[in-house]
């Protein structure tokens, strides 16, 4: 009898340390895939969680701003819309490190714990066609103020070029909050700069002549803000930046206490020579006008706002990208599309805004728009004292502005002109085919589709994050094309698409290549 309640005792001991979460085998590829690259030396983290040991020092807090998805900061409603290059917890994930956390962090076999990501010095994309630094350093005084500056870059291109990627480099980024980058051919940014004995000049409203409509008119590329990786353009489509163009970027540094200076850079991409360029993303911003919300964009003290803005597309147009922002009295977004057929698409869905973490987003696929389609935009705002991020206490009487003690309602919304077909190219592939091949533990999923007509999809896993190479190569090892180069990718799963326009009839290989992984799949073209 005692004999066989021992044995029962050690089985049950067994079968729970069986089950136990440990950081090498359930936590480390968490952590590495969705937190690491912002919590890393030089990255805008305020702690590294690179090794076990960090991560275990913080373990309680992880656990905290995890199971209140506070961290990673990932605002979108996944079940609203979809977008390329999520990053949120799944519920598992965050019980895993719940449970991890509660049985005392345990490191685990460290045999079964994945290497730490290789992560790039500077450009997470590969190497930039363009880098265009500050001149000089920027002192952002330590007195509790915002301040935007405008910074102005000469290009001096001897003709005009497509933009596939613009990567905004923070030089401190505990200051800067975000950017937003533009185009002048004007030369009006330069001239209101040579104007002011100090590098760059205050912004608000149009670089051109301070109003909100002109901020409308100005031509603008993908921004800046922390933690979020910037996407290539999809194939075909980029941003033209014209011959001889300034770039112009607004830097906003968040209120600080004590001085700090910052010199940022910016990377650019343009389009290959193999790549044809077929469409330009162009964009429109909704803006609180009384021809957009009905009514004046004014939230008086002690209430609570809700506006919903509303926009007819006038041409057939495919959706690319959606970026809300919204200050400290902002509480929600969602944004939805009426096509003339009735049919509803949502677009995004922002429950519970953060000033912090405003972000851009890439769609997986087009949203087509039919001419006569309408956007609805609803935001939300709470200037009561309810409102834990309330900066005026008392509440203050709040309208339009940039200082982060106003507000705002700014919707950019990009897109291309219509093309036959648009309803069928996909991104972003939310569901794969097992049936792949496995390298080294990393794999290559089979193309979908596969032979190719236009545009196919390529899907890998990687166990080791790390810059590859993504080539196209003929039946005699010529390469075709190269479709990125050394970029960074992360462990985990991933997907590109690209077009096959440009290839004659047959059989090609689809190489991926990194330092410890070399993946190949053929496909057809027909």
């Amino acid at each position: 009898m005692k004999f066989h309640f021992l044995t029962l005792l050690l089985c049950c001991l067994t079968f729970s340390g069986f089950g136990q979460k440990t950081f090498s085998a359930d936590v480390a590829e968490i952590i590495y895939k969705k937190c690491s690259s912002c919590h890393r030396a030089g990255e805008i983290g305020p702690m590294a969680l690179t090794n076990y040991e960090e991560v275990k020092d913080w373990g309680a807090m992880i656990e905290y701003v995890t199971s209140n998805k506070i961290m990673p900061p990932w605002q979108a409603d996944p079940t609203y819309s979809k977008f390329l290059g999520e990053n949120y917890l799944t519920d598992s994930e965050i019980a895993t490190i719940g449970e991890w956390v509660d049985a005392g962090m345990p490191r685990g076999d460290e045999a079964e714990e994945p290497p730490f990501p290789d992560f790039p010095e500077g450009s997470v994309l590969g190497e930039p066609d363009l880098v265009l630094e500050m001149e000089e350093e920027w002192l952002h005084e330590g007195n509790y103020q915002d301040d935007y500056r405008y910074f102005v870059f000469p290009t001096n291109l001897p003709e005009d070029k497509v933009i596939k990627a613009v990567e905004f480099r923070p030089g401190n980024s505990k200051i800067v909050h975000h950017a937003l980058v533009f185009e002048d051919i004007t030369g009006a940014a330069a001239a209101n700069d040579a104007a002011t004995p100090e590098y760059g000049f205050e912004g608000f409203g149009s670089f051109t002549d301070g109003s909100q409509q002109g901020t409308l008119n100005q031509k603008q590329y993908p921004g800046y803000v922390p933690g979020q990786k910037p996407n290539l353009f999809p194939d075909g489509i980029g941003q033209i930046l014209r011959k001889g163009a300034d770039v112009v970027v607004q830097v906003h540094y968040a209120p600080w206490p004590v001085d700090e200076t910052d010199r940022s850079k910016l990377n650019i991409f343009f389009m290959d020579e193999e790549e044809t360029f077929e469409r330009e993303v162009r964009g429109h911003i909704m803006v609180p006008f009384q021809e957009v919300i009905g009514e004046l964009f004014i939230i008086p003290a002690n209430t609570q706002r809700i506006f919903h803005g509303t926009y007819e597309i006038p041409t057939d147009v495919s959706l690319v990208g959606i970026a809300p922002h919204m200050h400290l009295l902002g509480k929600h977004w969602e944004v939805w599309m009426e096509k003339p057929n009735g049919e509803i698409v949502n677009l995004i869905k922002i429950p519970e805004w953060d000033f912090n973490w405003q972000g851009s987003y890439s769609f997986e696929r087009y949203i087509v728009a039919p001419a006569g389609t309408v956007i609805h935009a609803v935001a939300s705002y709470d200037n009561t004292t309810n409102n834990p991020n309330n900066p005026s206490n008392p509440p203050q009487f709040v309208t339009w502005g940039e200082s982060t003690t106003d507000e705002m309602y700014y919707l950019p919304i990009t897109y291309v002109e219509y093309e036959t077909g648009d309803e069928d190219i996909v991104f972003e592939e939310s569901t794969v085919n097992v049936a792949d091949v496995v390298v080294d533990g990393s794999r290559i999923y089979p193309l979908q589709p596969n032979p190719v007509k236009d545009f196919t999809i390529a899907g890998f896993h990687l166990t080791h994050g790390q810059p590859l190479n993504i080539s196209i190569f003929d039946l005699n090892g010529k390469k075709i094309r190269s479709l990125r180069e050394a970029e960074f990718f992360n462990m985990g799963e991933h997907f590109i698409n690209f077009s096959t326009k440009n290839l004659t009839a047959g059989l090609y290989i689809l190489q991926i290549e990194g330092n410890n992984v070399l993946l190949t799949e053929k496909f057809v073209k027909q």
